[in-house]
């Protein structure tokens, strides 16, 4: 590289850049006894997860809290849409970029600062609430950890060598704070005794909040990982020691790993000590791969992925898979009970007498994962004595992919948590197909754990909309959520579980789209089995019992999150706490003066709330009514203090059709259009579907949250001196009995259009420098506008989507109609099917182990082969051994770096810096035109012109 190449990289890399997946990583939860709060980034919520599983995790923070550069181009881009002349020099690659001894690149030096910070702890509160543990964790792990060796088995990736999930996450130390009379953090105390360098994963308190419980291992000299052991630490001293006296004793961590039955014994799952060494794959094939439906069912499924291929797959699964059940005590001895099988769950009764187990076992499919595998579950005494079978589930092939259809027979078993050992289920009444009228729809029902000779369960409550959870509380008062996706009707009932004279009423009929009308969810609060039930408040001088509604308080100006006392017998409502509105975004995390099984008092009343800004990091505060006095309890330090004093600003707008949108713009520090004129402008965003446009238009999150940064979001570009409109709201709607993506395309393009003439006329982003860019179903997003809308964008980036519907054709996101039902929409909507019309580059990035539903590697080639036959400038980034979402170091620097050359070879270089300013002036008359040719050379308008809505897994545009 010629000097003065070099002093261009130099000073090009002062500018600043941005990733391509915002994470949560200002988003914390907390951890109550065994569940954890997470200071780091949350995991990405499914799109698809049930309201029943939403209201739960709802009802309680702390209940949800998780368990745990080159030098500058020299040409441009017309913005006609033709590529650049063969002759034109693209950035040059600095060697210093590579990483040592491989072909691995490495971004700008300032934007790597920002993704190495030093991660944040995991914070988990003792039952008691007086103790606070700091869970350690490391940086991003190398790529060495992700190329050990793993089996693909039933839709389970396995560590063969630990016998456990591979590419597990873990932590490296954990410390220990007590929580002083006046709220603030005593010392900080380590655990110690297990061995330097371990890996520590399954971090659980006992009961009794005297002892913990965790699974330790380590990696080998072979890059191959250890057998998991369970280690025990006493809080007081810290000391840790191995649970068991015998070396031979390893943990089974492939799906269960172990739970404390009671303050001194827990129930493991091992490895079975007789177990040998694996089965060999045989030389000479025992027979034909054969599948045959010669009883002509109707069976249809996703394309699901790391499924069994045969018997010999099948034997690997049972051998991995295959736990044996210890019973161990705190002194170290322990007994092995029940027979080894495929146990996925092992869930003690709150009056430690009996544990229900559940597993899996053959006949095993080819065409489905382990879920749906036939399931048996049974009630035992916690000495392994088999009391009773509940239900043995035949295999489910047959779900269909309708949403809200689910599996015969019964389902979501589970202990109620208000009382010593009832249990409580439900059972489809439409065979399971969301297509079956019927009423009702589902039923609940309860029973003891050992019923009377001829007793009957009894039945809670019929649903005429999908069951979707309960939040229980005593035998006066429960809660029951139900809900139906193709209306979005959502219901919450209430009843009186054990008083049958007192009839069901319905407490809340909404739309889970209207986020403004959401009441919010009851606070939970622990019991002394360490269970958690619904929290009932009275206050001086009135008789009157009331709940703790903990609200997002969705409105007009964002999330103003609320604590509402409510009366369930008036619906009248007190606010007795609110977020700040002008500076601040405060949240309700987790109620903390639970430790009583009677009534709580208002007076008496201690929360744990978070408190962050635009600018200053996530704080946690303990808060002690009556007086309302707040406590600090933790003090991180802003994780990039070189992009501290950003621009955040929630902006609103108006699609041509009247929908309103919201998106989040972001510029990088000190900047002043004013003066610095239109920045290149990258615009990141996930499509969702709605049902109204006033519920589409309804504005999500705060623009007082703090702006955290993931290690592949695109606010990286902040310090690369780019403006970042991350989120745009792209609303997809389909009213009435219109489905949404029969006008996929054009409501797409709408949306862009809305959003790019708003960043033009703000005069911060010039119009011939705006990239476009997402993420799975917002890669697929990317490579539609690209299609569709020239006009927009410069340039597209594109990571781990799905291209070619055709590959999907039994459904993918919430489509839920057949290729063969709706195969113009299908085809219309899918880039791959327009890819002689994409003109402007696009960056194509992908894991070559991608294990989500829908994403296969497979489409990304597809993709780029079909771009590359019609002469389009693209390019195709595999990375090696990375899943849907990537982790490794190597891996995500290099994304960042692919990224970083892109935008400054197709999009930094395509205005001249001195007339950006005349030509914003006519932006928004140029991109009305352009849409129009584009429209109507696209067919848009028409009737059947289609969308998807992305893959199985898909994120909320708030996460984005």
């Amino acid at each position: 590289m010629s000097l003065l190449c070099k002093v261009s990289h130099r000073f090009s890399s002062l500018s600043l850049s941005l990733s391509l997946s915002l994470s949560l990583s200002s988003r914390r939860t907390l951890h109550l006894s065994s569940h954890h709060f997470s200071l780091a980034p949350s995991p990405l919520r499914l799109h698809r997860k049930r309201f029943a599983q939403r209201r739960r995790m709802a009802s309680s923070r702390l209940a949800t809290l998780v368990p745990l550069c080159s030098s500058a181009a020299e040409h441009s881009v017309a913005d006609s849409g033709a590529s650049p002349s063969p002759s034109s020099s693209p950035a040059q690659d600095d060697e210093d970029d590579f990483v040592t001894g491989s072909g691995y690149r490495l971004p700008p030096k300032e934007i790597r600062d920002v993704v190495d910070a030093p991660p944040l702890p995991v914070l988990s509160f003792s039952p008691h609430r007086d103790k606070i543990l700091f869970l350690k964790r490391r940086a991003l792990p190398p790529l060495s950890d992700l190329a050990k060796p793993e089996e693909k088995l039933a839709g389970v990736r396995i560590d063969g060598n630990s016998n456990s999930r591979s590419r597990m996450s873990f932590y490296t130390g954990i410390g220990i704070h007590g929580l002083l009379d006046d709220g603030s953090l005593g010392p900080e105390k380590e655990i110690f005794g297990y061995p330097e360098g371990a890996k520590i994963n399954f971090v659980t308190w006992s009961r009794d909040g005297r002892h913990l419980a965790f699974a330790i291992r380590f990696d080998e000299e072979d890059n191959t990982s250890s057998k998991l052991t369970v280690w025990v630490a006493d809080i007081e001293s810290g000391k840790a020691r191995p649970l068991f006296n015998s070396p031979d004793v390893y943990l089974n961590a492939i799906f269960e790993s172990f739970v404390w039955v009671n303050d001194s014994t827990l129930l493991v799952c091992t490895i079975p000590l007789s177990r040998g060494k694996p089965p060999r794959k045989p030389l000479v094939p025992a027979g034909p791969k054969i599948q045959s439906n010669e009883q002509q069912n109707v069976i249809q499924v996703r394309t699901y992925q790391d499924l069994l291929k045969d018997e010999y797959d099948a034997d690997l699964f049972d051998y991995y898979a295959t736990s044996q059940l210890v019973l161990a005590s705190l002194d170290g001895t322990f007994k092995l009970i029940g027979p080894p099988a495929l146990y996925t769950s092992i869930d003690p009764s709150p009056d430690e007498k009996y544990v229900m187990v559940t597993s899996i076992h053959r006949p095993y499919s080819f065409i489905v994962p382990c879920g749906r595998f036939p399931k048996k579950v049974e009630l035992w005494t916690t000495e392994g004595k088999v009391v009773r079978e509940i239900c043995d589930l035949p295999l489910a092939e047959d779900i269909p992919i309708v949403s809200n259809s689910v599996r015969k027979g019964k389902r979501s078993v589970n202990w109620r948590p208000d009382k010593q050992s009832t249990l409580y289920w439900v059972e489809t009444q439409d065979g399971g197909d969301a297509k079956v009228e019927v009423s009702p729809r589902d039923i609940i029902y309860m029973e003891p754990a050992e019923p009377l000779n001829g007793e009957q369960p009894e039945i809670l409550h019929k649903l005429d909309l999908r069951y979707g959870g309960i939040s229980w509380c005593d035998e006066s008062l429960a809660l029951v959520y139900e809900s139906w996706y193709k209306t979005r009707k959502t219901r919450t009932w209430v009843v009186a579980p054990d008083q049958k004279d007192v009839g069901p009423q319905i407490l809340f009929d909404r739309s889970s789209e209207d986020v403004y009308s959401d009441p919010g969810s009851p606070m939970m609060r622990r019991t002394a089995a360490g269970t958690y039930v619904i929290a009932k408040i009275k206050k001086d001088g009135d008789d009157n019992t009331y709940l703790l509604l903990n609200g997002m308080g969705a409105t007009p100006e964002g999330n103003i999150p609320f604590l509402d006392l409510f009366d369930i017998e008036t619906g009248s409502k007190e606010r007795i706490w609110e977020s700040d509105k002008e500076k601040y975004y405060e949240t309700v995390v987790a109620l903390m003066s639970d430790q009583t099984d009677s009534t709580l008092h208002l007076n008496q009343l201690k929360i744990l709330t978070s408190k962050e800004s635009k600018t200053e990091n996530t704080q946690y505060f303990l808060q002690f009514w009556p007086e309302k006095r707040r406590v600090q309890i933790t003090n991180f330090p802003h994780p990039y203090p070189q992009l501290q004093s950003l621009h955040k600003e929630m902006i609103r707008y108006e699609r041509k059709d009247g929908v309103q949108l919201t998106a989040t713009l972001y510029l990088p520090p000190g900047y002043d259009p004013s003066v610095d004129g239109p920045l290149p402008c990258l615009v990141w965003s996930y499509p969702g579907e709605f049902k109204s446009k006033d519920a589409a238009g309804q504005v999500r999150g705060s623009p007082n949250e703090f702006a955290g940064i993931g290690a592949t979001s695109p606010l990286l570009w902040l310090a690369r001196r780019f403006a970042i409109l991350s989120g745009p709201t792209i609303p997809i709607i389909g009213e009435g009995e219109e489905e949404a993506n029969d006008r996929y395309v054009e409501q797409l393009v709408a949306s862009a259009e809305a959003a790019v003439e708003e960043v033009v006329r703000r005069g911060v982003a010039h119009p011939n420098k705006i990239a476009v860019g997402g993420h799975s179903y917002g890669a697929f997003m990317t490579a539609n506008l690209l299609a569709h809308a020239p006009h927009l964008f410069c340039c597209g980036v594109a990571r781990s989507g799905a291209y070619n519907r055709t590959l999907t054709p039994f459904g993918f996101q919430n489509e839920d109609r057949t290729l063969w039902e709706a195969t113009n929409t299908y085809v219309e909507m899918s880039p791959f099917m327009s890819a002689n019309k994409i003109k402007k580059p696009i960056l194509l990035i992908h894991g070559e182990e991608d294990n989500n539903s829908g994403t296969l590697t497979l489409q990304s080639d597809r993709f780029f082969t079909a771009l590359k036959g019609h002469g389009a400038l693209c390019r195709l980034v595999i990375l090696p051994y990375e899943s849907h979402g990537y982790s490794a170091r190597e891996s995500i620097m290099h994304v960042l770096w692919e990224t970083d050359r892109w935008l400054r070879n197709y999009c930094e270089p395509n205005y001249d810096v001195s007339s950006s300013k005349d030509t914003s002036r006519n932006s928004t008359t140029s991109i009305n035109s352009e849409n129009e040719k584009a429209l109507s050379a696209s067919g848009g308008g028409a009737a059947h012109e289609s969308s998807e809505f992305g893959e199985l897994l898909c994120t909320p545009r708030s996460l984005l």
